[in-house]
């Protein structure tokens, strides 16, 4: 139940209102449903919503929740969270009542909750909107050679020299941060997309929040159009994409996400298509690709029909094809985006994590490599006949694969399974895994993003006492550790700006 960015009057304010109403009550103990959600309303409301939906902290939903663990919730609630605003009840709720409180939160609500068109436009907030603020950064730095390192065990991020490998800045961020920043094509401002539906725009060369909206309630991820005119949002509840100036954010469309027939979707995810001036999503629920494209501020639809479900999408450079992964984990089905035809049909048994693919030259070819979730394995594909060049084996299924134009290796982790600590270096044109590291041993170790040049790579140890580790790229050895608190992705602004063929997209 962790609380967010409040201005200190607030702060101190909901502070002594939370104090007072715990003084007066006494260890309450919940025995039925009905005194839980008292115990709801008396506690935990005023933060994160008589409806759940989240306020000052995240919401508390069920698909909300899915990265954190009920034991984890009620430890939450006992103890408090540590560098949050989330207070202890230790001492006023009983164990039992812990419990229910927990288990209360996991439960759907008796009601679907709605947030439309009037809740997307009443939680917008505008400290600083674009253009009141000075065009200069405030640090030197190459400002395409930053990294942001999203550090999920206290919601915050760290900004971080790609030069000198220093930090420059950290700022809390909002709760569970979920795929991956996105930067305007200039690299001043970048945006955020959070599970519980806030999007927020950040300047890179003042340091401070721009914008914030909320898009739904629970959401998958954000999309920022080439031009850097448009931010979409990809939610899971309610079943909308939603469309945003990326100016200020200010709210231009929602979209409904169903079929001809009105079965209606999750989305995904929502990726920019920058050579097509679109976006393309996947959908969760219905054998569908969407490709959407602005016109008058309004989105435009053209649906594309598939063989099956679809949840994970790479694409080749050129966007010309979309690589999907069938929902029965063994196939990824090629689809030209031009007639929507499928037209070819991958053998990856092992569930592939396209969404972490990536592509390089290899025998005068473009070639693409992917992971899987479910076996120890990395598929190489050539992408002129789409059929699988080589598998190899890893100690282990992974999650996140990175690479450089500059640099003759890619990186690949073993993030599942008794080997996560492990690491494997491939040589890109032997295709043959060369080195193994193993850079905390017990701790996660996991995604690689190099510098702009690809002459320094970061790796993290995912843990709360874990760090940021800088290797060389040629020499493959360790240079220095910066100290983090459960840092997962690192993202450069070069190479996600022009889409550097070793980044995910």
């Amino acid at each position: 139940m962790t609380q967010h960015r409040l201005p200190i009057s607030q702060t101190l304010k909901s502070a002594l209102l939370l104090g007072a109403s715990l003084l007066a009550a006494p260890a309450l103990q919940a025995d039925t449903g009905t005194q839980t959600e008292a115990l709801y309303q008396q506690h935990c409301a005023s933060c994160h919503g008589t409806d759940r939906l989240g306020g000052m902290g995240p919401a508390l939903l069920p698909e909300n929740l899915s990265r954190l663990r009920q034991t984890e919730a009620e430890k939450a609630i006992l103890d408090g969270r540590p560098a949050t605003q989330m207070p202890a009840f230790g001492d006023t709720l009983s164990q039992e009542s812990v419990a229910a409180l927990a288990n209360f939160i996991y439960q759907p609500p008796e009601v679907t909750p709605v947030w439309g068109e009037q809740e997307i436009l009443n939680s917008h907030l505008l400290p600083h909107p674009k253009g009141s603020l000075p065009n200069e950064p405030v640090f030197e730095a190459d400002m395409m050679n930053l990294f942001l390192v999203v550090e999920i065990g206290d919601h915050h991020v760290t900004l971080l020299d790609g030069d000198t490998m220093e930090p420059i800045h950290r700022f809390e961020s909002r709760y569970a941060l979920h795929g991956g920043p996105k930067y305007s094509p200039d690299g001043r401002y970048v945006y955020f997309g959070s599970r519980d539906g806030w999007i927020t725009k950040y300047d890179l060369y003042n340091l401070k929040v721009v914008a914030e909206v909320r898009a739904g309630i629970n959401m998958r991820n954000i999309a920022v159009s080439a031009d850097g005119n448009y931010v979409m949002a990809a939610n899971y509840l309610p079943h909308t994409l939603v469309l945003f100036d990326a100016t200020n954010l200010g709210l231009m469309d929602v979209i409904p996400v169903e079929n001809g027939t009105g079965d209606s979707s999750r989305v995904s995810a929502v990726y920019a298509a920058p050579p097509r001036g679109s976006f393309i999503a996947a959908l969760k629920d219905i054998p569908e690709a969407w490709e959407i494209s602005v016109t008058d501020a309004k989105a435009n639809v053209r649906r594309m029909q598939t063989d099956t479900w679809l949840d994970d999408f790479f694409f080749d450079p050129g966007y010309d094809h979309l690589i999907g992964a069938a929902r029965d984990g063994k196939h990824g089905h090629v689809i030209n985006l031009d007639t929507g035809n499928t037209v070819a049909n991958l053998p990856l048994p092992g569930m592939p994590h396209l969404g972490s693919g990536i592509t390089w030259e290899y025998r005068g070819k473009r070639v693409m490599a992917t992971p899987h979730f479910r076996t120890g394995a990395v598929s190489v594909i050539d992408m002129d006949n789409w059929e699988v060049i080589k598998t190899l084996e890893t100690e282990g299924p992974g999650f996140f694969m990175r690479s450089h134009e500059n640099s003759p290796y890619a990186w690949v982790d073993v993030f599942f399974g008794p080997n996560k600590d492990k690491v494997h270096i491939i040589d890109k044109q032997s295709l043959e895994i060369v080195k193994t590291l193993q850079p905390a041993p017990g701790k996660v170790a996991a995604h690689v993003e190099f510098d702009r040049h690809g002459e320094k790579l970061l790796l993290s140890v995912w843990d709360k006492d874990g760090a940021v580790i800088v290797y060389d790229a040629d020499t493959l050895e360790e240079e220095k550790r910066i100290p983090m608190n459960k840092p997962s992705g690192k993202y450069n602004v070069w190479n996600k700006i022009n889409y550097e063929e070793g980044t995910s997209h």
